[in-house]
């Protein structure tokens, strides 16, 4: 009885050293995990989260007055504590296209060469071209090869025939015609499409005022259509576009006039031969005016046709503004007028306005690898 007993009593001694283990066991475990648990969130707090790494822009500028007085200028309105702070919605910068991001000497307007194209060469269309058209066309012609002046006036006179040109095409077919045109090689250069042709240290500057919170407004001269099938590939939204104007109408309206006539669901619009307005000169104030609603601030351009719209900017009665005018002085990387660019860069430094000489203030001008090359005509 003795020896049963021990055994009974050994027995009851091992199930209770076992249940403590057991207990052990279960506190251990509940330890490490709520050391892994509260470690691993004592870590995540207490983690720097990596710091992205300031953006760098004018990568394609050389360091110059006209970049410095541009950054400084964005710099001082876009501090809150600067006295010339100017709020987001009224940060509003136009920007003319031909010869301020993109090229316009090679041999001449892109909307000019188009139109060249189109009345003389098009397969399509320059057997029933009208007279007008066709004289306009070889007024560009002669001009672009030989060297002719063009007639007075001849920005109306383009203009008119242009309207008429392309009149009966829908929207999408002229977008379609204006980037086919686009895709081609651009005379006088190797290695860049009329597509490419943007001046690349300017595009530079959109990015940089984007991100600053202005508003970029393309105010060009050019047709407000081709204008946007050009600048659609860097990011401008159609309605940031303004340019020269021709009527549309519907497909089924005919002579009627807008007021007496209603489009049905299944007519669409096309292109009239009736033109509005040439964007040009105190013409691009009326339509900033009309269509942006706001004074700009900032203002960018290269011609006598931009000089309004600028004085416009400088006349702001309540922010500070700048306005900035490119020169076409580098006749190794582009085709320029050195004699002209001369006299436009003395004549805008009079005018109060900031002058980008391309030659001494680019890197760059459409990109590395495009050559300047001789004018071909077939």
């Amino acid at each position: 009885m003795h020896f049963a007993h021990l055994i009974v009593s050994l027995q009851a001694k091992l199930r209770l050293i076992m249940e403590k283990k057991k207990y052990l066991f279960v506190a251990l475990l509940f330890t490490m995990v709520q050391g892994v648990v509260f470690t691993s969130c004592g870590k995540e707090d207490n983690r720097v989260p990596p710091q992205p790494e300031p953006k760098v822009y004018f990568t394609l500028w050389n360091q110059c007055d006209a970049l410095t007085e541009l950054k400084a200028y964005v710099e001082d309105v876009t501090n809150p504590k600067s006295s010339n702070y100017i709020s987001a919605e009224d940060r509003i910068a136009t920007f003319d296209m031909d010869g301020t991001f993109i090229g316009e000497l090679y041999p001449t307007y892109f909307e000019y060469n188009m139109l060249e194209y189109r009345a003389l060469d098009d397969p399509s269309y320059k057997d029933i071209a009208p007279d007008d058209v066709r004289e306009a066309a070889q007024n560009i012609r002669d001009f672009v090869r030989n060297g002719t002046a063009l007639p007075s006036h001849f920005d109306m006179i383009h203009a008119k025939a242009a309207a008429k040109a392309y009149a009966g095409m829908t929207l999408a077919e002229f977008d379609t015609y204006v980037k086919k045109y686009a895709a081609t090689p651009a005379n006088g250069f190797k290695g860049m499409t009329y597509a490419e042709s943007f001046y690349k240290p300017m595009l530079e500057v959109f990015d940089y005022l984007k991100d600053y919170g202005f508003t970029n407004y393309v105010v060009s001269g050019s047709d407000r259509f081709i204008c946007r099938s050009l600048v659609e590939s860097i990011g401008i939204d159609p309605n940031r576009v303004i340019g020269m104007d021709v009527c549309v109408s519907s497909n089924e309206q005919g002579e009627n006039v807008g007021v007496d006539y209603t489009m049905g669901k299944n007519e669409y619009l096309i292109r009239t031969d009736s033109l509005i307005i040439k964007n040009l000169k105190t013409n691009k104030v009326r339509q900033i005016s009309q269509e942006i609603g706001k004074m700009p601030v900032l203002s960018f351009g290269n011609s006598s046709g931009d000089e309004a719209m600028h004085n416009y900017c400088l006349s702001n009665p309540k922010y500070r503004t700048a306005t900035f005018m490119l020169v076409a002085d580098d006749n190794e990387r582009d085709h320029a007028d050195l004699e002209e660019g001369a006299r436009r860069e003395e004549k805008w430094r009079k005018n109060g306005y900031t002058v980008i000489s391309m030659k001494n203030d680019f890197k760059t001008i459409y990109g590395y690898g495009v050559e300047k090359t001789d004018f071909v005509f077939e």
